[in-house]
C-alpha cells in the first residue's frame, strides 16, 4: 500500500503513471486506479462543505479544485411499506445529479494536467454534469447524446456552453462516435475515466461520516454504467482497509427489466441466461445494454454480498409517483431504487432491523413527462 498510486487495466494487468493524459490503456480498455489507503475521521477538512472534505482519500493532491458546491447532500428517513430506509438525495447536486461528484474530481485533475478541451457522451445527466463543470475550469466542452435524449437536458448542456450534438441509434452508437471522435478531442467519459470513479467514491464517505463513522447494511442505488455502485465499492473498501467500518455494505443494483444486462449476468450465474431483449425504457439514465465495466460490477456486487434487481417500467413509474407524495420529486431512473426496496424485501433480502441507504441520483424537474396525467395513465 506504500507504492505511488497507478492507472491499471485490469484485464491485462498493465500499469500506467496518473501523470499520462489518458483515457484508456494501450488497448483501448478502460482503467482503475490502484487500491489506495483509505482515510480515518481525522483525515476529514471539516471546514470546507463540499465532497472535497476527503481530498485525503484521492490518488493525487489537486492544487486547485474546480468546485460547484457538490456533495453533502442530504439524508432522510422515511417510512416505506414496513421499512424505515433512509433516502440520500444525491440530486441536491449543482446540476441536480450525482454525476458531478466524478466530474468535479475528474476535471479538476484534466485542468491540472493541461487539458483545455473535452469530449464526453452522456444520456442526459453526465453530460450536463461534465458541461457544468468544463464551463467552470474553463475549459472547452462537447458532448455526443442519442436523439431519444431528454430535451430538457440539452437545453440544459448547451447553457453551460457545451457544444451538443445528437448521435442516431442507441446509447451504444453514442459512445462509440465518441470513440471514434477521441482522436482530436480528448475524451473525458464518465463511463471510462477513472478518476471519476474517484469522485463517486465520495458517496461513501459521505454515508459513513453521516452515520456516525460506520457503515449501513445496505446500499440500494439504480445501475447503468456502474458508477454509483463502483465508486461505493471503491469508497466502502478503502474505509474498509483503514479500519474505519468492520464490513462491506451489501451493494444491490437496480435495473429497468427493459434494460437489464447486469441483473441478467448476475442471475446467469445461478442458471439463468443472459439473452435478455432490449427495449426503450423510461429509465433511461440506466439504458445501456453493454455496460463497459460489466466484470467489475458484478464482482463489486458479489463481494459486497448484494444483488440485483429488474424492475418493469410501470412499477417503475408508479414508484416515481409514490415517491413525489412522500415529497420527493426524482426522475424515473432513480425511483428504479425506491421500487427494489419493496421487491428485495419480499425476496428476503431486506430485513426490518436492518440500516439501509436508497440513493436517489437524479431530479423530476428535468423529466417532467414522467408526471403527466396521460403517461401515469398509459402506465397502469
Amino acid at each position: 500500500m506504500s507504492a505511488a498510486p497507478y492507472f491499471f487495466d485490469p484485464a491485462s494487468g498493465k500499469s500506467y503513471p496518473l501523470q499520462d493524459v489518458r483515457w484508456c490503456s494501450d488497448d483501448q480498455r478502460p482503467l482503475l486506479i490502484s487500491d489506495l489507503p483509505g482515510i480515518t475521521a481525522d483525515d476529514i477538512q471539516r471546514d470546507v462543505h463540499s465532497l472535497w472534505r476527503y481530498q485525503a482519500s484521492l490518488p493525487l493532491p489537486i492544487a486547485s479544485p474546480v468546485t460547484l458546491g457538490e456533495g453533502l447532500s442530504p439524508l432522510v428517513e422515511m417510512r416505506w411499506g414496513t421499512l424505515r430506509p433512509k433516502f440520500k438525495l444525491d440530486w441536491f447536486n449543482p446540476t441536480c445529479s450525482f454525476k458531478d461528484r466524478g466530474s468535479s474530481v475528474m476535471v479538476s485533475h484534466l485542468k491540472q494536467i493541461g487539458v483545455e478541451r473535452i469530449l464526453e457522451d452522456s444520456s442526459g445527466n453526465g453530460g450536463a454534469s461534465v458541461a457544468a463543470y468544463g464551463a467552470a475550469a474553463g475549459i472547452s466542452v462537447k458532448i455526443l447524446c442519442p436523439e431519444s435524449v431528454s430535451p430538457t437536458k440539452v437545453v440544459q448542456m448547451q447553457a453551460f456552453g457545451a457544444e451538443v450534438e445528437l448521435i442516431p441509434g442507441s446509447r451504444e452508437a453514442t459512445q462509440a462516435a465518441a470513440v471514434a471522435q477521441s482522436a482530436e478531442i480528448f475524451y473525458a467519459s464518465h463511463n471510462w475515466h477513472p478518476f471519476f470513479l474517484q469522485g463517486t467514491k465520495t458517496i461513501a464517505y459521505e454515508i459513513w461520516e453521516s452515520l456516525g463513522f460506520r457503515a449501513p447494511n445496505n446500499v440500494i442505488m439504480p445501475v447503468g454504467a456502474g458508477s454509483s455502485l463502483l465508486g461505493c465499492h471503491i469508497g466502502f473498501g478503502e474505509l474498509l482497509r483503514a479500519g474505519q467500518i468492520k464490513r462491506m455494505p451489501r451493494l444491490f443494483a437496480t435495473q429497468p427489466l427493459n434494460c437489464s444486462p447486469i441483473d441478467a449476468h448476475f442471475h446467469a450465474a445461478a442458471g439463468g441466461s443472459t439473452d435478455r431483449p432490449v427495449r426503450p425504457t423510461i429509465a433511461e439514465g440506466t439504458a445501456i445494454s453493454q455496460p463497459l465495466r460489466l466484470k467489475e460490477i458484478l464482482h463489486a456486487i458479489r463481494n459486497s454480498g448484494g444483488s440485483t434487481v429488474a424492475i418493469e417500467d410501470r412499477d417503475i413509474l408508479s414508484t416515481t409517483h409514490r415517491l413525489a407524495r412522500h415529497g420527493l420529486l426524482v426522475e424515473p431512473t432513480s425511483a428504479g431504487a425506491a421500487a427494489g426496496l419493496d421487491i428485495l424485501m419480499n425476496r428476503g433480502e431486506l430485513r426490518e432491523e436492518e440500516e439501509t441507504i436508497v440513493l436517489l441520483t437524479g431530479t423530476g424537474a428535468k423529466t417532467p413527462q414522467a408526471f403527466s396525467p396521460q403517461l401515469q395513465e398509459t402506465s397502469k
